[in-house]
């Protein structure tokens, strides 16, 4: 009783994260996981995403950030704070298909990102997907 307690109480903790944003040179916007907010390997996963995204390194981005979506469908943390972590995942995908001109994925992803979770930010991207192929 007392270890699924702490457990808990430690997941707790780890998941509640408040993502950072990072503006993109095409106006996306990239969620950030701020630093020992999240287990280390999701936090390296949103971040790194982001990294390769801003260095144009879009395959690599978009595997990164397929492998931080994996990693939350197996998270037992708190669900409204998973689905958010999931919504921004999908986000960054999106980012990252949009910039390496894979369109119908990212609108896709963004679209799925909506879907999950309502936040400004994933709003934002999907309204500057559509802006940017004309919809």
């Amino acid at each position: 009783m007392k270890r699924t307690l702490i457990k808990t109480i430690a997941l707790c903790s780890l998941f509640t994260c408040s993502a950072a944003v990072m503006a993109d040179q095409s106006d996306y916007k990239l969620m950030v996981i701020e630093q020992e907010t999240a287990p280390l390997q999701l936090e390296e996963s949103f971040n790194s995403c982001a990294l390769n995204v801003k260095s144009k390194n879009y395959e690599q981005a978009e595997a990164i950030c397929t492998k931080a979506i994996a990693l939350l469908k197996q998270s037992d943390g708190p669900r409204m704070k998973v689905r958010e972590l999931t919504s921004f995942a999908f986000s960054n995908r999106g980012v990252s298909r949009m910039m390496a001109n894979n369109d119908a994925a990212g609108l896709s992803d963004f679209y799925e990102a909506t879907q999950i979770a309502e936040s400004a930010m994933v709003s934002h991207n999907l309204s500057r997907a559509k802006e940017n192929l004309s919809l």
